[in-house]
């Protein structure tokens, strides 16, 4: 027995060796290690059999639907999400909003408004920004979700064609397949706002989006079309089987969908390790 825990410590000393690394290759090798390389090695020399260890591993590949079924599985929420006025959160509900919203102005955004939906437990809150010199928007939005809350920040430019460039920081994989319109770059979490605006125009020359083909806006039809968004990328779910309607009013995941949110959830896992 001795050995064998001697065994599972050495592989577990060299997993946590790899995770120092700062390159990610070893980094993820060393997070993998530990949660399917240990698991197994406890499950085959510890309780004896190989199938226990397999099956200890495999537990950490299907504990996303433990979250899919009971939580998931039950959500509903309004097809159409008008956008409304709304007071910004509190200090110690959002406390780095008011950094946050300086910040942004210092590199030449104007303030346009605070906006939002609820529905539920579910609410979500915008703070618009616009630089008309270069028809860029930009936004710090608050996620609610009963007891879980995340923020992250996105950039948005809009062709003349009908492309949308979005740069954010959105700490998971998306619960939704993307409108094909929509061309995503997302930036590190610890990147600040300048280095998101530098990472934006860096992937508006890598798809040859020049000046003169961003669309002007003003200001004040920046929410109308951040609802447009919305219903787009709605739409493009309910037509692509990932969405579902329950009702007139509400749509819920499909089981296709439910399937789609257990790949993003493996790719949180490899993306974050």
């Amino acid at each position: 027995m001795i050995s064998q825990l001697l065994i599972i410590a050495a592989v577990a000393a060299l997993c946590l060796g790899l995770r120092s690394y700062q390159h990610p290759v070893p980094h993820r090798l060393g997070t993998f290690g530990l949660l399917f390389g240990v698991s197994f090695l406890t499950g085959w020399l510890i309780l004896g059999s190989m199938w226990t260890g397999a099956a200890l591993a495999a537990i950490w590949i299907l504990l996303p639907w433990l979250e899919i079924l009971t939580r998931a599985r039950r959500l509903r929420l309004p097809v159409d999400r008008e956008l409304h006025r709304r007071i910004a959160p509190d200090g110690e509900t959002f406390p780095s909003l008011r950094e946050l919203s300086s910040e942004i102005e210092e590199a030449g955004f104007e303030r346009v408004d605070d906006l939002g939906w609820n529905y539920d437990e579910h609410q979500q809150f915008y703070r618009v920004f616009y630089q008309p010199k270069s028809g860029t928007e930009a936004a710090i939005c608050l996620v609610e979700q009963g007891d879980v809350a995340f923020f992250y920040l996105a950039i948005t430019s809009r062709s003349r064609s009908g492309s949308t460039y979005l740069t954010w920081n959105y700490p998971f994989s998306y619960g939704l397949q993307l409108d094909p319109a929509l061309r995503l770059n997302r930036t590190g979490p610890g990147a600040n706002f300048g280095e998101m605006l530098a990472e934006h125009r860096l992937f508006l020359d890598r798809e040859r989006v020049g000046v003169d083909s961003i669309l002007d806006q003003t200001p004040e039809s920046l929410g109308e079309q951040m609802e447009s968004d919305m219903r787009r990328q709605i739409a493009h779910n309910l037509s692509c089987g990932v969405l579902k309607r329950d009702g007139t009013h509400l749509i819920r995941y499909s089981a296709r969908g439910l399937f789609f949110l257990w790949v993003q959830f493996l790719r949180d896992l490899v993306r974050l390790s």
